[in-house]
């Protein structure tokens, strides 16, 4: 691997950060560059030592988060221990199989996403749904096994599913479904770290250097979206969706 590779893995990891704290999806930036940049590993060891930059940026935008917006912390830590083995057992499976077989369900999903976003104007912009503590338990626990297996097993786009679950199941609006979404996918990103640690299969010359640029883009991208508010991370979801929908599509089928 050259020096030139490494900066360029390194300026893909900071704008991963930076996008996936307004809105989630930076793996659809930083997942794909990688595996395109680093061919000679296998893609499940590509893919684990990818979760370090990932869990770094995560992090800091976590904290950016929780001294902003006020959270529910008896149901986080529900979804994230549950959203943690969840995520272990899909690392656990990327191990052993193929995941191509997924990406056609993912891009039909991603438009029925783009068209209930587009035309949905208000969607995100406030709290609606107010359901009782089993059933908000009930699909706490879905979003954190189905969620958090996908990000274990695959990966990109998890951070955008999540902030779209936490939206139209749990009612949540965009900052405050953002700021939750960031605790349960560091939760899942920590799940597959110990996964890959215990196989030994993370490359930390990679994973460090890439972490360090996560983890700045995260910080400023989290500081933007709490003081622009709903309506900016409405509409850097949007792009980010399409954007996801166009990659998807072309993987699914032309690859």
């Amino acid at each position: 691997m050259t020096t030139f590779t490494l900066i360029l893995l390194c300026l893909f990891a900071f704008s991963a950060g930076f996008v996936d704290a307004i809105v989630g999806g930076g793996g659809l930036i930083q997942t794909p560059a990688s595996l395109v940049l680093l061919p000679q590993f296998p893609v499940a060891t590509v893919i684990g030592s990818l979760k370090i930059p990932a869990f770094t940026g995560t992090g800091f935008a976590t904290i950016q988060y929780v001294r902003k917006v006020t959270l529910n912390w008896r149901l986080a830590g529900i979804m994230c221990a549950t959203a943690f083995i969840a995520a272990f057992a899909g690392s656990e499976v990327l191990t052993l199989v193929s995941n191509r077989f997924l990406k056609p369900v993912i891009f039909i999903v991603l438009i029925i996403v783009a068209i209930y976003t587009y035309g949905k104007k208000n969607f995100g912009q406030h709290t609606q749904k107010t359901h009782s503590p089993k059933k908000e338990l009930g699909y706490a626990l879905l979003i954190s096994i189905g969620i958090g297996f996908y990000d274990g097993f695959i990966g990109p786009g998890a951070g955008s599913f999540l902030v779209l679950a936490f939206i139209t199941l749990l009612g949540f609006d965009f900052l405050h479904a953002s700021a939750n979404a960031k605790l349960i996918n560091l939760s899942t990103n920590f799940g597959s770290i110990i996964l890959f640690l215990l196989k030994g299969t993370i490359l930390w010359k990679v994973a460090l250097p890439m972490a360090a640029c996560n983890g700045f883009g995260g910080m400023l991208g989290a500081r933007l979206a709490i003081s622009k508010g709903n309506q900016f991370i409405r509409v850097f979801f949007l792009v980010i969706i399409t954007v996801t929908l166009l990659r998807f599509g072309y993987d699914a089928f032309f690859m």
